[in-house]
């Protein structure tokens, strides 16, 4: 990335979780960030942190807060890290098709509309561009369908961007995230528990144990996650690594997922997955 006097960096979901600790991360490295969050009351300054409202689903607001920061930094970003998603467990035959349509507006599309609102002040800067994905896109499981294929959609975004953006001096990065302790397995836990109360007794009696089975092994497995602290420092350290990885691990538990995916056979990672269940 070019070498400036002060570095300008945006960063989707920044007002809590893995997203709060990157933001905070990368105003130690001695940039300035811009982030977003949902919530109204935690917008304004915060240690350096600029929170804005934004919704990344809705293209008009993510291009309105792209033209606010190119205002404050006259137009020029070091750094985009695309972070904020989220999670809608459950059997596919069951979850509302709507839910599904969410999460691809959120995991997929809003990277999509982050990085071309940002494209022009990720050009003047040559820039680099930070997805972060998730091991399920490479190994989906039982049960977390729409998170996996919204996080693969997404990947598969990023990636040919990398190939269009390559004669033009911006990077990117994709980074695949094990578990990790962010707040993340609090909210899982609770959206896992909200979709087995809301369970028909027909669809108690086809998914209710293996559900039950998923929901014990997928909590404890986000419980020996990585503090989310030792994970933004990691993210900050891979968006800063020279030359730009084309994709990086977060985790040991991914690298070994990501290894175990390399080297198996299909049948062999169907077997896996049945284990969830």
């Amino acid at each position: 990335m070019q070498a400036t006097s002060i570095r300008n960096a945006v960063v989707s979901g920044a007002a809590s979780g893995l997203g709060e600790d990157i933001s905070a991360a990368l105003v130690a490295e001695g940039y300035r960030v811009f982030g977003t969050t949902l919530d109204e009351e935690s917008a304004g300054d915060r240690d350096g942190i600029v929170l804005s409202k934004v919704d990344v689903s809705d293209p008009a607001a993510v291009r309105a807060w792209a033209a606010d920061v190119a205002a404050a930094t006259g137009g020029s970003v070091d750094l985009l890290i695309s972070n904020a998603g989220i999670l809608t467990p459950g059997p596919l035959e069951v979850i509302p098709f709507e839910d599904i349509v969410r999460e691809f507006e959120v995991n997929t599309f809003g990277p999509l509309h982050l990085v071309n609102a940002f494209l022009p002040q990720l050009r003047e800067a040559q820039g680099r561009i930070v997805q972060i994905s998730s091991i399920s896109a490479v190994y989906p499981v039982p049960f977390n369908a729409p998170s996996a294929a919204s996080k693969a959609a997404a990947e598969a975004l990023l990636i040919a961007y990398r190939a269009e953006l390559s004669g033009m001096g911006i990077d990117v990065t994709i980074i695949q995230a094990g578990s990790m302790l962010t707040g993340g397995p609090a909210k899982s836990a609770a959206a896992l528990s909200a979709v087995a109360e809301a369970f028909t007794p027909e669809q108690r009696a086809l998914y209710g144990e293996s559900f039950a089975r998923f929901t014990a092994r997928f909590n404890g497995v986000q419980g020996l996650g990585m503090p989310s602290a030792d994970a933004a420092r990691q993210v900050v350290a891979i968006a800063q690594q020279q030359p730009a990885p084309s994709a990086a691990p977060l985790g040991d538990d991914a690298a070994a997922v990501l290894e175990s995916v390399r080297t198996s056979t299909p049948e062999q990672l169907d077997a896996s997955r049945l284990a969830f269940i």
